[in-house]
């Protein structure tokens, strides 16, 4: 195991931890229901990890807009979470590799703590 180091780690992890997403029978289809362009969301995501983890600039958009709308609870987030804190742990370990599992965890409590009080959103527009 090593520590996430660069752009390619980072692809790395995401690739895999959304191809498991993808397979995953209670978020998988959230997913599918949202993203036409795969290749298109993966891109921002690497833009996004390189530029929580190692402040490279490049990521632009609002992650929680595009939640806003989903019909999503506790047990999406919780599921979320174990599959990205496992593919963080098969692949990586050091202050980065727990970096990226304490920033996916405040990521969902916050978006989960702004969904529950917007009445999970469904159907709301956030700017």
């Amino acid at each position: 195991m090593k520590e996430i180091e660069n752009i390619d780690d980072i692809k790395l992890f995401v690739d895999e931890f959304y191809g498991k997403v993808r397979l995953d029978e209670l978020i998988g289809p959230v997913f599918l229901e949202k993203i036409e362009d795969w290749q298109h969301h993966l891109e921002k995501l690497y833009a996004f990890w390189n530029a929580a983890l190692f402040g490279v600039p490049g990521f632009r958009g609002n992650p929680f807009a595009r939640h806003a709308p989903l019909q999503i609870g506790p047990e999406h987030f919780e599921r979320w979470l174990k599959l990205f804190n496992e593919t963080i742990d098969r692949h990586f370990e050091g202050n980065i590799a727990f970096e990226a599992k304490n920033r996916a965890e405040l990521m969902a409590f916050m978006f989960l703590s702004r969904l529950q009080k917007m009445g999970n959103g469904a159907g709301k527009v956030v700017f």
